[in-house]
């Protein structure tokens, strides 16, 4: 990782080096073209600024390759997980109430009357009483069929907001 960071401020370094000597002699041949100097040393000068233009060009694009291939080496991408928002439970002093709802007394799949406690769903939902904060407990008993093994539970309560 640092050394995609390293690289990557290489070769910005380089890309700005390069703008800089293009500034100067885009500069140079400005004042030349201005003032109207010709002498033989400043058209070789020139040329020899363009000579060095091309080669810091040329040393940014080699730190920007070396910067990219850095980076893709480096670079993990996470896959995308959404994140599912969870929802607190109700705070444990508050008092609470258990209501239990009726239990199947046949299977709903084959009628059979065999039938065994296999675990409960609790819902708790909040309920204001003047001047008054309770919990109420709705116990939904699951139970499961010794004939055909289907699993028996009552139907949730309703719920003014839904899932609410």
């Amino acid at each position: 990782m640092v050394e995609a960071e390293l690289a990557v401020a290489r070769a910005k370094a380089s890309e700005d080096a390069a703008l800089i000597a293009h500034q100067h002699l885009t500069i140079r041949k400005l004042q030349r073209a201005l003032h109207g100097q010709s002498s033989e040393r400043s058209a070789r000068l020139h040329d020899q600024m363009e000579l060095t233009f091309e080669e810091l060009e040329s040393t940014a694009t080699e730190d920007e390759i070396a910067a990219e291939q850095a980076a893709a080496r480096t670079t993990e991408v996470a896959p995308y997980a959404p994140k599912r928002p969870t929802r607190q439970p109700f705070p444990e002093h508050l008092p609470r109430e258990r209501m239990v709802e009726p239990a199947p007394t046949a299977c709903h799949c084959c009628g059979g009357h065999r039938l065994r406690k296999l675990g409960e769903d609790i819902t708790e939902t909040l309920e204001v009483v003047p001047r008054q904060w309770k919990v109420i407990q709705h116990v939904r008993e699951k139970f499961t069929c010794r004939d055909c093994e289907a699993i028996s539970q009552a139907p949730a309560p309703f719920h003014a907001t839904p899932r609410g």
